[in-house]
Parts: structure tokens; C-alpha cells; sequence
């Protein structure tokens, strides 16, 4: 299994549990999605898995290891072998395409001749090529979405984390944007999305995680389980 939790809780320090007892497997090249009404913990997950925050209770292991005990040096192989797309976008508003996703090659440590030829092959692979100097507040709500993608796809990444990707588009942009995660996900690159949109999840046809209050209720495949 790629991804393993183990009786897993989030209780922050105004006392409120946003997870209690999370226990799930999600194998290599898997698309689940993490479904759920607004509060039911999953985005909170989401940052538990790719480390953003840490569990109070239980354990998660990715790739057969504790991310909980990662030494530094296994932490930055974690984060390369990442990607994470976040709803409100996450981009340097005061940035170029370029800038926005070449920072995640950048932020490993690529040498200067991979950045360069990199970055406009991915964004051609998100629709996007020939667009690399355009400042990114210059583009609709879409294309910076991708740009995140882009960003988050750069470093061929084993897992790909997104945080309600489609909360802030309209829904041709959103079948665009999830047409693109599926082909990637094709690709081999596993997918845990966290989404509240049911159309999506009924169209996907994917596996489906349903939380409600910080319990995991519902394992299946197909459509939304509320």
C-alpha cells in the first residue's frame, strides 16, 4: 500500500476533534476521492497526509514509512515525490508563470538547464504552452488553476494531494480541470482529492471516502455516499 493510516486524530487546541480514528489504505495508482459536508475533516486530512500538519493521535505511513519520523533528508524525498493543489490556487501573485512553477524545481534543488527546459514542457501539458511570461493575475481563475497543476505535476510526482481544486470554478472549467487529474492520474500518478461537488464525483466514477464529523463513514466506488 502507498498510503496507510492507523487510527489516525486532529484535535487542535481549542479542543474541537476535526478526525477521530481515521483508518484507510490507498494503494499505487488509485484516484479516491474524499467526500464530505463543509467541517467533516477533509481538508484537514489532506494536510495530514502530505505532512503540512501533524496527527495528535495514530500513525500514517507512506510508502511503508512514518511520516511522523521521517529524518530531514527522507522528508525532502517525500516532498519531491508530492505534489498539492490547493483551492484558492497558493500562487506568488506578484509572479510569471515561469516563476510560480518553476519554484517547485527550484525548491529541490534542479539544476538550472532541467528548470529551463521543464517548465514549458509541463505547461504545454496543462494547456498552457507558449504562456510562461505571462503574470499570472493576469489570467482567469482556470489557467491559474493550472498553473497550480503545473507546479504540483512538475517533479513527476508518485502522489498527488488536491484540496477542493474546483471550489472557485465554473463547471466547464471544472470538467476541463478534472479531465486533465484524470489523465494524469492514467498516467500512474495516485490522486486523494478532497471536493463537496457531487456532480464531479458522480461523473468520475472513482473510489469514494465519505467523512462526516471527523469519522470515516463510507468506503466505495461510484457515486456521492451522503
Amino acid at each position: 500500500m502507498l498510503i496507510q493510516t492507523f487510527n489516525v486524530g486532529k484535535t487542535y487546541k481549542n479542543g474541537i476533534a476535526a478526525l477521530t480514528d481515521i483508518n484507510l489504505s490507498i494503494d499505487y495508482g488509485e484516484f479516491v476521492f474524499l467526500t464530505g459536508a463543509s467541517g467533516a475533516g477533509k481538508s484537514t486530512l489532506i494536510r495530514l497526509l502530505f505532512r503540512e500538519e501533524p496527527p495528535t493521535a495514530g500513525q500514517i505511513m507512506i510508502g511503508g514509512r512514518s511520516v511522523t519520523r521521517l529524518t530531514v533528508p527522507e522528508m525532502v524525498r517525500l516532498r519531491r515525490n508530492t505534489g498539492v493543489v490547493f483551492q484558492d490556487f497558493r500562487l506568488m501573485e506578484k509572479g510569471t508563470v515561469f516563476d510560480n512553477v518553476s519554484f517547485a524545481l527550484k525548491a529541490v534543488e534542479r539544476p538550472w538547464p532541467e528548470i529551463r527546459r521543464r517548465v514549458p514542457e509541463v505547461l504545454e501539458r496543462v494547456g498552457l504552452g507558449g504562456r510562461e511570461h505571462e503574470h499570472v493575475m493576469n489570467l482567469s481563475g482556470g489557467e491559474q488553476q493550472r498553473v497550480a497543476v503545473a507546479r504540483a505535476i512538475i517533479n513527476n510526482p508518485l502522489i498527488l494531494f488536491a484540496d477542493e481544486p474546483t471550489g472557485d470554478l465554473d463547471p466547464k472549467t471544472s470538467g476541463e480541470l478534472m479531465q486533465l487529474f484524470d489523465e494524469i492520474n492514467k498516467e500512474g500518478t495516485t490522486i486523494v482529492m478532497a471536493t463537496h461537488d457531487q456532480i464531479i464525483v458522480e461523473r468520475m466514477q472513482k473510489r469514494v471516502l465519505t467523512l462526516k464529523s471527523g469519522h470515516l463513514i463510507g468506503d466505495a466506488v461510484g457515486g456521492w455516499q451522503l
